[in-house]
Parts: C-alpha cells; structure tokens; sequence
C-alpha cells in the first residue's frame, strides 16, 4: 500500500505537467507578444485571474483565440480590440484612462488625499489639546488626589 501511495506522488508532477498546453509558433516573437497578452486579459469566469493563470474553459477558449489571432498575423492592439469589443473593457487587467474608468484610477490618489488631511488634522488637534495650559486650581486638586490615593 505504501509502495503504491509512494509511486502515485512520485508521478503527481509529471501529470500536471502534461495538463500545461503547448503551442507552436513560427517564432519566439510570437511567443513573447501570445504569453504577454494572456498575462494582461482577464478571465471572465474566474475571479481575478488571467487568461494564463485559469483552467477555465472560457479561459482555454480565449487563450486558443489569441492564439490563431497571433498566427493570422494581428496586432496585439487589434487582438485586445477584438476581446475589448466582444467582452468589454473588463477582459483587461489595466483599463485605460478614460472618463468610463476616471474613478477606477483616481479613488486611490483622491482616498490617500483625504486619509492624509484627516491625519494632519489629527495631529494638529492632538497638539492644540496637548498645549492648552493647566489651572493651576485644577493642579492642585489633581496633586491632592494624587496624595490621598498615595496615602491609602
């Protein structure tokens, strides 16, 4: 049994290792600009995951596509269009800037902003609190109790 356990582990990396897809490309070019785009599209199934990441059949499908779109000899501007046009502007990983996705880029710099305003504004109370000076009334009445708890 164990012998059987240790030859079924022995042999788990080879079978996922033939699960990976092999392409052919008529050049390393093509190559690069194929894994380049399947890294930057978007899997429409999965949750954040690309195009290289997932199994998921769509995924497979859409990684074909940019494929035969590669060997038909597009553009990686006019693949990305073609996935843009058919799936939205959610297949990319890095929308661009335009008033669709405004808000997408800016809330992060506009939230940094308005944490680092509520932040000085923190601080600037804290220090005006901080320096308010004491009466010397409200002194001695501290010193006092201070005093009795001492002396209990």
């Amino acid at each position: 049994m164990i012998r059987a356990l240790c030859f079924i582990v022995a042999w788990l990396p080879l079978a996922a290792g033939a699960a990976i897809e092999s392409r052919q490309f008529e050049d390393p070019a093509q190559e690069t600009r194929y894994f380049e785009l399947i890294e930057k599209l978007r899997c429409l199934v999965c949750q954040n995951q690309n195009l290289a990441d997932s199994n998921a059949d769509l995924a497979r499908d859409l990684r074909d596509k940019t494929y035969g779109m590669i060997v038909d000899g597009k553009s990686n501007d006019e693949i990305t269009e073609f996935m843009v046009s058919r799936y939205g502007e959610f297949v990319l990983y890095e929308p661009p800037f335009n008033w669709h996705t405004m808000l997408l880029w800016l809330a992060p710099v506009i939230l940094g902003i308005i944490g680092g305003l509520i932040f000085l504004n923190l601080v600037r109370n804290r220090r005006r609190r901080d320096a308010t000076p004491v009466d010397a009334a409200d002194l001695e009445a501290a010193r006092e109790l201070l005093k009795s708890r001492d002396d209990a």
